[in-house]
């Protein structure tokens, strides 16, 4: 026989003479008929199924949860109890048999209730449906909201408050999510800012503002803002326990794998490919599963030409998460990095279909159409990605290089300059419009364009601005000044890449300034990197008439 008992212990069966005394009137009970059980024993034995019901979602048994849920809320009807049925649904995956639950409940002036309503038609995909039951409600562009009808709501549990995120800030987000869905990019920016701004713990909203580049230019600065909020409710948290926190903490901190991923990216974007790609080596060792740092690591292993890495991490991710854009878009970085363009194309557009928001896909997809010299779709790519993503440079700065390709140098700077106002820390942007002002032969501009890109690079100079040394040798040399043109060369140099340009560039200019000796030196060396150098070839002729012929002169007749 089942036992119907759920764990709790057996009530003994009651003796003949102790009924008979407990009896108040003279008639004997008859069969089958039973007595209410005292208040108390019945709220303690609900408490109990209630922890039954809280524990059996604890431990993923949702049909004992739904069951026991439901026997809890037909006894009490008690708003509560109706709630933690529907969540029990809800974590079943019953999302129609929950949503019918909360809307029969009348209960929907209850934000707990409501949200929870709008969760369920999210994950249906009835996204018009899931913004008319959060209610109307406006935002301006700073993330404030206007008309707010949830002031006339009412919230049952507000003794949570102090120590659970904002249920305003959840409702925030889920609008935004929801109006990411239909395309309507500009709102959903504007009620994640205002999820962030009615909790600033709200992270989600933060992630998606961030890594979603939904942040303009002139909303450059509410990234900080918020992280300010997030500081100063952690260190009130942090008075508030003050007496249980250790003082090692800040130190634990210190080693969190997500402000190392931090640490990742910021020697990724200064081009010190080597640090970041053994940082995040490292921390993958200790959680290969963290996804941001995995992009990471992709990007800097596909900059290393590492395509053994990029193979065995992209079967890895294609058999662990072969829903997520990120493992399709490794795929696609290990066929650019071998030069198998068309499989990359396929992969990035892969990534994209299944996440139209991912950006590395669309700027990737762009990459290897430019590496085709596909230049149409390229810049299709690139113009998808800049509507996309508005606060992100990359798409503004590929287009401009596409139109340097096209020797379209006006249009080039605008582009570059738009990317400027994006993103003004970023040295390549500098390098570009240099060049650009090379090639119009403003060799001033061009000169203090490319000091301020060395400017704008971490303290110690690697092989990525090895381009920018030649080019600021090159400006120098327009203008004359060969000595400062000769260190710049050296300098570039002394990198193990030693580029064909750097010797070349060297060599013209100790030739300019007739120490044609170490311009013939340097011509060889340029030479053997490349010995079909057509003007190498022929300044390597006139550099051995002209010393003949000084030679000549100075032999005395």
């Amino acid at each position: 026989m089942r036992n119907s008992n759920f764990g709790f212990p057996r009530v003994p069966p009651t003796s003949s003479a102790a009924a008979a005394a407990a009896e108040p009137s003279s008639k004997r009970r008859r069969i089958g008929e039973t007595t209410d059980p005292p208040s108390e024993m019945r709220e303690e034995a609900l408490e109990r199924l209630r922890g039954v019901v809280r524990d059996s979602a604890g431990k993923h048994l949702y049909t004992s949860a739904i069951f026991l849920a439901d026997k809890v809320a037909a006894a009490t009807g008690d708003p509560g109890d109706v709630y933690m049925l529907a969540q029990a649904l809800f974590l079943g995956r019953q999302f129609r048999h929950a949503l019918h639950l909360l809307n029969n409940s009348r209960l929907l002036r209850d934000l707990r209730f409501r949200f929870l309503a709008a969760k369920c038609l999210e994950e249906l995909k009835e996204w018009h449906q899931c913004l008319l039951m959060l209610g109307d409600a406006k935002v301006d562009e700073h993330g404030n909201v206007l008309d707010h009808d949830d002031d006339s709501d009412i919230y049952f549990d507000k003794d949570a408050e102090d120590h659970e995120i904002n249920i305003k800030s959840a409702l925030c987000f889920l609008r935004g999510k929801a109006y990411e869905a239909l395309d309507n990019r500009d709102l959903a920016r504007q009620w994640y800012k205002a999820a962030v701004k009615a909790d600033p713990l709200c992270y989600e909203a933060l992630e998606r503002l961030v890594d979603n580049y939904m942040l303009t230019c002139e909303e450059g600065n509410i990234k900080h803002e918020k992280e300010y909020l997030v500081e100063a409710k952690f260190k009130k948290l942090e008075e508030e326990a003050c007496n249980i926190l250790s003082s090692s903490s800040g130190e634990t901190m210190k080693n969190n794998i997500d402000v190392l991923v931090c640490k990742a990216e910021y020697y990724h974007q200064s081009g010190e490919y080597q640090k970041c790609f053994k940082l995040t080596s490292s921390l993958l060792e200790r959680d290969p599963f963290h996804l941001k740092c995995t992009l990471v690591h992709l990007a800097t292993a596909m900059e290393l030409g590492h395509s053994n890495d990029l193979y065995l991490l992209a079967c890895n991710l294609v058999k662990d998460y072969p829903e997520k854009a990120l493992s399709w878009f490794a795929v696609g970085c290990y066929y650019y990095c071998i030069k198998k363009y068309d499989q990359a194309r396929r992969y990035f557009g892969k990534a994209t279909g299944l996440d139209g928001t991912f950006p590395p896909a669309w700027i990737g997809t762009g990459i290897a159409y430019a590496a085709q010299e596909e230049g149409d779709q390229a810049m299709a790519a690139f113009r998808t990605a800049a509507r996309l993503f508005p606060g992100c440079h990359l798409p503004t700065l590929y287009m401009g290089m596409q139109y340097v390709r096209m020797h379209n140098f006006k249009l080039a700077e605008q582009f570059f300059t738009q990317a400027k106002s994006i993103c003004p820390s970023d040295p390549l942007i500098y390098n570009e419009l240099g060049v650009v002002a090379y090639n119009m032969k403003e060799y001033r501009k061009a000169v203090q364009l490319f000091e301020l890109t060395l400017d704008h690079t971490s303290s110690s100079l690697n092989e990525m601005w090895e381009p920018t040394l030649v080019n600021l040798g090159h400006a120098l040399r327009k203008l004359k000044e060969y000595q400062k043109a000769v260190s710049c060369y050296e300098k570039a140099l002394t990198f193990p890449t030693k580029s064909l340009s750097a010797f070349a560039g060297l060599a013209y200019s100790y030739h300019l300034m007739d120490n044609f000796e170490a311009a013939i030196n340097y011509y060889h060396k340029a030479l053997w990197l490349k010995p079909d150098d057509q003007f190498c070839t022929e300044m390597l002729t006139y550099a051995l008439e002209s010393i003949c012929q000084s030679t000549a002169r100075r032999r005395p007749s």
